[in-house]
């Protein structure tokens, strides 16, 4: 049984990421921390853990600190960087730090499995686009990206409101109860939502806001 660490600010997208990892019958959650200093707190107890799937926008003590405290405390464990950031600081912060793998959080199940597996193999996973990055960050070591693209968007203060309540990982009607709004208004909101940030599902929405500051 592999045992998996997660680490991530986010209560919705920690579950999105174990809903993701349920699916293999070899892979066990041994905990969820919401940051750094939380996750040293734990290993300091029980560092009994095989891999760490690793935020890096956290705040008290974000993953690329982690990072690099984990690898000088317990080198055997290994890291992989799950995030929606793929700016170039990052990238090459975390490899520095000694990340093992670098992802971002839109990855498929089977794909993520995979990439758990490889990275325990020995092997440093890399969405492609990352490892594109990174291939440029070697060639040119001296131009590093710092700033994260951002897009330009007409969300109402409404459809704003909804998009938060949605990143607590609440449903339609709770929404609609603490907005004093009707289900189907809360539907409609979201449908809004989706066709202006031009994603197709609530993990797409939540990270696409966090990335541009939406919420």
């Amino acid at each position: 049984m592999i045992k998996v660490a997660i680490v991530d600010d986010n209560s919705f997208l920690q579950k999105a990421v174990q809903d993701k990892l349920t699916f293999f019958d070899d892979l066990e959650v041994k905990f969820k921390v919401a940051n750094g200093l939380e996750l040293q707190q734990k290993l300091e107890k029980n560092h009994n853990i095989d891999i760490i799937l690793m935020d890096i926008e956290m705040p008290i003590m974000n993953g690329i600190q982690a990072t690099e405290w984990v690898k000088n405390r317990f080198p055997q464990i290994k890291i992989i960087m799950l995030t929606v950031f793929d700016n170039d600081e990052n990238i090459f912060n975390s490899i520095k730090a000694g990340a093992d793998g670098y992802l971002l959080k839109e990855i498929t199940p089977p794909d993520l499995h995979k990439a758990i597996l490889d990275t325990l193999k020995g092997g440093a996973v890399m969405t492609p686009s990352i490892a594109i990055k990174t291939l440029r960050l070697l060639r040119e070591p001296n131009f590093i990206d710092t700033q994260i693209p951002k897009e330009e968007f007409s969300l109402s203060v409404r459809e704003i409101e909804v998009l938060e309540q949605l990143s607590k990982g609440l449903k339609y009607e709770a929404i609609a109860a603490n907005l004093f709004l009707s289900v189907g208004t809360v539907r409609k909101h979201i449908e809004n939502i989706y066709g202006k940030l031009r994603v197709h599902n609530k993990l797409e929405a939540i990270q696409k806001a966090k990335n541009n500051k939406l919420i």
